[in-house]
């Protein structure tokens, strides 16, 4: 770790922060002289750079903890808190400042958690003296975003506290549906850990009558439990799918429209000119399976996964190397994490939880072709539901016909109707399921062509008041990606897929296309003469500070018992 921390050969640091002359004891309990205004002193004990270069650990804290000062931000003079503290041989603050992924995850500060693990390389597995993780604070205190970044890291989402509870444990205690919903994603290993009393964590839930989180918890137990035995009929479905049902129920369709319609004895005989039309429709749905089986058995555009050998680590490397420089990082963007393929996702991507793998421009997973209808596959799922809808429309049209066209057939609806039904049953059968199966894929042409020509994902329209992206500057709703139908359709008919090639937006205060860009003072971070904000943006409030012994309540929170 030392590695990290920037060396400064020659430097008086002390000597910069109002001309103190300290003993170096390390613990800050004395100081040998003070040369200069001591006013001046004290002020700048007000900073985290001088409580941390004095190794004022109380204070450092209040400002930390309480007051929400920034502990990633540079001095005037480009120093960090921990150099000022190992610069002095402050080893208590320097150790609180390493050691701070704890009260970061208690305070929901996520950007600050991810600045010291990148920068400073933190483990965030550490535990308390109570044995709990930052994950364990993370899931009581319902922090998501901390949580998120936690399990990408690859925190120990199994580890037991003194009492033996989980993470998991602790967000069914606390009754958070999302928290227990996103430690599940991954692993459902948890779901069986008994704590000291013998609970597992649906128990809990179940105990503090949570009943959602209970069916939630137990009912992914069981789940998981048939899936993971691979010759059950539950393990088994979930690989195949309804690709085979979908498959068998044209092929079935196909075949009776051959037999009763065309080929029907007691049906007048087809003219070349409507015969053709009739055969059209069996080569189009012919057609159509040809693109379903590529629709199906294609990569739909997963994303390469990140998942750490465990095996081959060294005893002092990190399970996983996060990117200290990534964009979407440093502007917040925490939802880009995938916990279970330890990826930071590109913006239109999603986690298939079915699949269980990131796929690109995600549409939606498809029971009825066992995948996930993406990026490089959604070209062929496209075609083919165009090519069964006209096949549809030509195949039911000359069924209709041929019924009318019987010359022993009666007059009028119900006549014609009861003569159909009696004489000719598997042209009316086909004839009914046609139009049924029409109706609902006419509606997924319409509504896939709709959303083609505005290059816009059934999972973005599904979620469009959640993704930010999806919004402009002036909190509207905008599609960056949208280039005007004709070129959405051209390039999407072209290529196979629309390019994520966002619009800039016209507007001089954003600086990313479709984010909320919020403005932020620097002068509000490590400074007494302004509200100090947190790591996230939040403001704190000023109490009286002037008192430096003053009780302000306590700074480090804990989880309360059950």
């Amino acid at each position: 770790m030392s590695s990290k921390i920037k060396v400064v050969e020659k430097v008086q640091p002390l000597k910069q922060l109002g001309g103190v002359v300290t003993n170096g004891n390390g613990n800050g309990e004395g100081y040998n002289a003070v040369v200069g205004d001591y006013a001046y002193y004290a002020s700048l004990r007000n900073d985290v750079y001088c409580a941390a270069a004095y190794g004022d650990l109380g204070r450092l804290r209040m400002l930390v903890e309480y007051l929400g000062f920034s502990l990633k931000e540079p001095d005037a003079l480009g120093y960090y808190a921990l150099q000022w503290a190992a610069l002095n041989n402050r080893t208590d603050t320097a150790q609180y400042i390493i050691e701070i992924t704890h009260v970061a995850t208690q305070y929901g500060q996520t950007a600050f958690l991810y600045y010291v693990v990148s920068k400073w390389n933190a483990n965030p597995d550490v535990p308390d003296n109570e044995g709990r993780s930052p994950l364990h604070w993370a899931a009581y205190k319902g922090f998501m975003d901390c949580i998120r970044l936690l399990l990408y890291l690859d925190a120990n989402r199994g580890c037991q506290d003194r009492e033996g509870c989980t993470p998991l444990h602790w967000a069914a205690i606390k009754g958070n549906l999302e928290a227990c919903t996103l430690l599940l994603q991954g692993s459902q290993e948890g779901l069986a850990v008994t704590d000291n009393s013998g609970l597992t964590p649906a128990q809990l839930a179940s105990e503090k009558k949570h009943r959602k989180i209970a069916f939630l918890l137990g009912n992914t137990r069981r789940l998981h439990e048939y899936r993971s035995n691979g010759n059950s009929l539950l393990g088994k479905l979930p690989k195949l799918g309804l690709a085979p049902v979908l498959c068998c129920v044209i092929v079935v369709h196909l075949t009776t429209y051959i037999h009763s319609v065309i080929m029907a004895s007691n049906l007048p005989k087809l003219t070349a000119g409507f015969g053709i039309l009739a055969w059209l429709g069996v080569f189009l749905s012919s057609a159509g399976l040809i693109w379903f089986y590529r629709c199906s058995s294609k990569d739909p555009g997963y994303i390469k996964m990140n998942v750490s050998d465990h095996q081959n680590l060294k005893e002092d490397e990190p399970l996983l190397k996060i990117e200290a420089n990534h964009p979407a990082l440093l502007a917040g963007n925490w939802s880009q994490l995938c916990t279970t393929c330890k990826i930071i996702k590109p913006l239109r991507a999603k986690h298939c939880s079915t699949c269980d793998r990131c796929v690109e421009q995600f549409d939606h997973h498809c029971p009825w072709v066992s995948n996930c209808v993406g990026k490089k596959n959604k070209w062929d799922f496209f075609l083919f539901i165009v090519l069964e809808v006209m096949a549809m429309v030509i195949t039911g049209g000359v069924a209709m016909t041929r019924i009318l066209m019987d010359p022993m057939a009666p007059v009028g609806f119900s006549p014609m109707f009861s003569h159909a039904s009696t004489h000719h049953i598997g042209a009316l059968t086909f004839l009914i399921m046609d139009i049924f199966y029409f109706f609902g894929a006419s509606a997924l042409v319409v509504s896939q062509a709709t959303q083609i020509s505005r290059n816009i994902t059934s999972n973005e329209m599904a979620n469009i008041m959640r993704y930010s992206y999806l919004r402009g500057a002036d909190g509207q709703l905008r599609n960056p990606y949208d280039h005007g139908c004709w070129k959405n359709c051209s390039g999407f008919v072209i290529n196979g897929y629309n390019e994520d090639v966002p619009i800039a937006e016209d507007s001089a205060n954003s600086e990313e296309t479709g984010m909320i860009q919020i403005p932020r003072d620097s002068n509000l971070q490590n400074s007494n003469s302004h509200a100090p904000t947190d790591i996230n943006g939040h403001i704190a409030v000023h109490v009286n500070s002037s008192n430096t012994n003053g009780h302000h309540g306590p700074v480090h929170s804990s989880l309360q018992p059950r």
